[in-house]
């Protein structure tokens, strides 16, 4: 319930600040299956094909180990500022590499920034790190590394014999991810593709079956709704959590809409949703950010009647600063600072 507290404290933040409706985590419309799912997404299929002898292209695992490359002293711009990732130098008893999500989210923070530094920088970049292990993990770590560079390779092909179509047929989804994690599996072993794509496979196939039980004619509505939460059942538990956290507060925008002249009924809706504590707790959150969203209407009136006084520069800046010191203190004036940043 405290998890879903600081998601609801969050939200109501966020949504007193963004007039822009809220994405739905995995929402219920399906779409086809999507190759990432992680905040390294988008960057599966981001390296550039290079040229073997065959065919005058070559492997990208051949750059693994490559000596004579000058990598910049400071980081490519889009990566400046930004924490590298952690947690993937895991080594079981025997000092060998455990491979883990981490270690693939580690790949892909620095091949996020091809087009930026070429792809050798990169994996020399990416070298640098993982020259923290020890042996034998470190060796290992580099071939994990070299597979996974032919492996994006290889995806490049094999994605590009499906066109641009963005298929909504079950069935032809059900095939792509197949060979998809087939050639995961070809290109890896089996604990590695497991350890760097579980989650995604997981979601891919969750999505499959919506889209299959969605479009099955043959399923009354109370048969489909059944069929949906035994498939999402097959979800890892941190991807179920996060759908029932969502699902609470979209029910709880529902019942504020439902109950907005009727305070008690919502309090009450509230402490048979959450419980009593929880519900004092949710009150008290929405009781703090009404008295912030009045303060920050009236500012606003306030700033845009400074702005019709046609003051610049230095004297602008002085004016407003008085007038957020007349409305906030503390916390509250960095929030409006900030969002009079981007205004």
């Amino acid at each position: 319930m405290r998890g879903f507290l600081r998601f609801v404290t969050t939200a109501l933040v966020v949504m007193a600040l963004i007039a822009a409706g809220m994405v739905i985590f995995f929402g219920d419309t399906p779409t086809p299956a999507q190759e990432t799912v992680d905040t390294t997404a988008d960057t599966e299929s981001s390296v550039v094909p290079m040229l073997d002898s065959t065919s005058g292209r070559g492997v990208p695992s051949t750059l693994v180990g490559e000596t004579a490359v000058a990598v910049p002293d400071t980081m490519p711009a889009s990566l400046a500022g930004t924490s590298v990732p952690g947690g993937w130098a895991e080594t079981d008893a025997n000092g060998s590499l455990v491979p883990t999500p981490q270690l693939r989210q580690l790949f892909e923070y620095y091949l996020a920034a091809l087009g930026e530094e070429t792809l050798p920088q990169l994996v020399a970049r990416i070298e640098q790190a993982l020259a923290r292990l020890e042996e034998p993990a470190r060796s290992e770590a580099l071939d994990t590394l070299g597979d996974y560079l032919d492996y994006k390779l290889a995806l490049g092909d094999l994605e590009a014999t499906y066109g641009h179509d963005a298929t909504t047929n079950a069935e032809d989804m059900q095939r792509r991810m197949a060979e998809i994690r087939a050639l995961r599996r070809t290109w890896m072993d089996a604990q590695t593709a497991d350890a760097f794509f579980a989650m995604d496979e997981a979601v891919d196939q969750f999505q499959v079956e919506q889209l299959r039980i969605r479009t099955d004619q043959s399923l009354s509505e109370k048969e489909r709704e059944q069929a949906l939460a035994e498939a999402e059942k097959a979800l890892p538990e941190p991807l179920r959590q996060a759908r029932r956290e969502t699902r609470k507060f979209a029910d709880y925008q529902r019942a504020q809409s439902e109950f907005a002249d009727d305070p008690d009924a919502l309090r009450a809706w509230r402490e048979e949703r959450f419980g009593a504590e929880a519900a004092r707790e949710l009150e008290k959150v929405e009781a703090e950010q009404k008295v912030w969203e009045a303060k920050w209407r009236a500012y606003s009136q306030d700033l845009a009647e400074l702005d019709d006084m046609g003051l610049a520069g230095p004297e602008r800046k002085a004016a407003i600063d008085a007038l957020r010191d007349d409305y906030f203190e503390g916390a509250e004036k960095l929030r409006a600072e900030a969002l009079d940043s981007i205004r």
